[in-house]
């Protein structure tokens, strides 16, 4: 099998991978033609497009740094607000806590003030049903004694200033009876 291929290449009188020489000449000449049209025409235009996009990214980054610089300053703008906020919210908490209190005692004072008006008013109620219960009282036992006391004595006291004396010392002497049973 070496011995085939020893003879294909003695066959053969030129290498397939080393071009002839006038091929070769009309490949460099193209090859220089097409370098050149390159050099002078597209390298140019490739490295203008290559240094704007540099630009550009450098002035996308000077400009992501500019806004970060910014947003920072935002930031910072926006949690002192938030503090303030929260200080002007502790502070009217506080002053809300101040004044519920103090209308709670101020709501107690009146409720108080009320009651007392209500008990003294109870009391001047009392009293004067009191008073009229023992006028009332008085004028029946004063009424009922002068009965009595005329159907005992056997005359009538219808006078009337008589009577008043009579029940005025009777009822006189029940209390000073009754003082002296304490």
């Amino acid at each position: 099998m070496i011995a085939n291929l020893v003879q294909l290449a003695a066959e053969e009188e030129q290498n397939p991978l080393v071009p002839p020489g006038p091929e070769l000449l009309v490949g460099t000449i193209a090859f220089a033609i097409v370098f050149f049209f390159f050099w002078k025409k597209l390298l140019p235009n490739i490295n203008k497009v290559l240094e704007e996009r540099r630009a550009a990214i450098e002035g996308g980054i000077e400009e992501a740094e500019t806004m970060k610089v910014e947003a920072q300053s935002v930031l910072e703008q926006y949690k002192a607000q938030l503090a303030e906020a929260r200080h002007e919210a502790a502070r009217l908490r506080q002053e809300a806590q101040e004044q519920g209190a103090a209308l709670i005692a101020e709501m107690r004072a009146e409720g108080q003030r009320q009651r007392e008006e209500i008990v003294a008013a109870g009391h001047a109620q009392i009293e004067a049903d009191r008073k009229a219960a023992a006028s009332t009282l008085r004028q029946d036992v004063g009424k009922l004694a002068t009965d009595l006391a005329g159907k005992l004595v056997g005359e009538s006291l219808e006078d009337h200033a008589r009577q008043s004396r009579v029940i005025d010392r009777f009822l006189d002497e029940l209390e000073e009876k009754a003082e002296a049973g304490r």
